[in-house]
């Protein structure tokens, strides 16, 4: 990635999860916080959705990605997608991604995997 100027280090950064990318150049990120319940003291999961900048429309659903804050793009547009932390290859398929065999025959190797065993069984 390129190297960031010293106003953008300081700037506020949160990881979460891609819930959407339905939008042109838009996604929808949910950060989720751990707080203490003021009377009960459990700990209580807040979750948050910021709708963030994604120049290249390179996230996908299911990505955990890092956002930074931004000047205002647009009406609800304040932080921009900085860098992908985990790219998942669709929404609930996270465990599978790491599957060596499951990225081997989604991936672009995949496809000639396949032209090669139906050349097998036709033999």
């Amino acid at each position: 990635m390129a190297e960031l100027r010293a106003h953008e280090l300081r700037r506020r950064t949160k990881q979460g999860r891609v819930l959407s990318n339905k939008m042109e150049k838009t996604v929808v990120v949910a950060v989720e916080s751990m707080r203490q319940h003021r009377l009960y003291g459990r700990n209580v999961r807040r979750t948050t959705k910021f709708k963030a900048h994604d120049e290249e429309n390179r996230c996908q659903i299911g990505d955990i990605v890092i956002i930074s804050e931004s000047k205002p793009i647009s009406k609800d547009k304040r932080w921009i997608v900085r860098e992908i932390v985990k790219e998942t290859i669709g929404p609930g398929l996270e465990v599978l991604a790491e599957e060596p065999a499951v990225a081997l025959a989604t991936g672009p190797e995949g496809s000639d995997a396949d032209a090669d065993a139906d050349a097998e069984d036709e033999s």
